[in-house]
């Protein structure tokens, strides 16, 4: 069974985990609930995860092939208790030496990790997709040119995997301007939305791939990426779908942001 592939917001630092035991805000309830239903909503339950976060950047791509732990609490003055959150699922170095070999075959280098705790763009999401811990993981980095083309390229690059048993999600969000929030933000932040999402499920797939190679043409694109980190799992996505169908998977809004998820396959 071919697994697709995702392009999943990963809210804001530790949003859905502020207060122990209780419901997360109202605001970010949306979110956690569409994350909380991805893995029910795959064709079948993935042998493991190869997720690429907007929290990593290499030279290489780099693949990690280790279990991620301790964690990166890669997140700034929030409570004392979501330091010490934990998903302890297991590394899955199979997947990372797979699809080092893949992207080798493509022609791009590519690095290996061990040591690096898996960072908050890997733990959020998936302590509410997988809260058992129980789908190995591997993690992959970005690479520090945030060249869109050359993103597209590597998804599509490890496309095989997805025939492997393996979902392939990138974890960022789709509107990213930690310094516009609220009501100010709601109208552009919209605009970016719908151009974003009509490109990302462009019919064509070769004309979707071109229109996200040049995201920057889009309405508001440089107001929702001052700086595009957040936005290149979902290129690594769009690529490893291939010739797929592409659809919007869920939208919500979160600060006055309009946010949006994609599925590809």
């Amino acid at each position: 069974m071919t697994m697709p592939s995702l392009f999943v917001p990963h809210g804001g630092g530790p949003c859905f985990f502020l207060n122990p035991g209780a419901e997360p805000d109202p605001m970010w309830r949306p979110m956690r609930d569409y994350l909380a239903g991805v893995v029910a909503s795959l064709p079948e339950r993935p042998r493991a995860i190869l997720l690429v976060s907007g929290h990593w950047e290499e030279e290489r791509v780099t693949l990690h092939h280790g279990d991620g732990q301790p964690l990166l609490y890669d997140y700034y003055g929030f409570p004392a208790h979501t330091y010490a959150l934990q998903w302890p699922a297991p590394g899955a170095p199979d997947v990372a030496a797979r699809a080092a070999e893949l992207l080798e075959q493509a022609g791009f280098e590519t690095g290996a990790e061990h040591g690096r705790g898996w960072d908050h763009g890997v733990f959020i999401p998936m302590m509410v997709a997988v809260p058992g811990a129980d789908i190995p993981l591997a993690q992959m980095s970005l690479r520090q040119s945030l060249d869109p083309a050359e993103h597209l390229a590597i998804g599509r690059a490890l496309a095989p995997l997805r025939d492997e048993g393996v979902l392939i999600v990138g974890s960022g969000m789709s509107f990213h301007n930690l310094r516009e929030r609220g009501a100010r933000a709601a109208a552009p932040s919209a605009t970016w939305d719908a151009a974003l999402a009509e490109a990302a499920t462009d019919p064509d797939p070769a004309r979707r791939a071109e229109r996200l190679a040049a995201w920057e043409v889009l309405p508001n694109a440089r107001y929702a990426h001052p700086r595009e980190e957040h936005l290149l799992p979902l290129m690594v996505a769009v690529g490893a779908g291939g010739d797929d169908p592409a659809r919007l998977d869920w939208r919500g809004e979160v600060l006055g942001w309009a946010v949006s998820a994609y599925r590809f396959g």
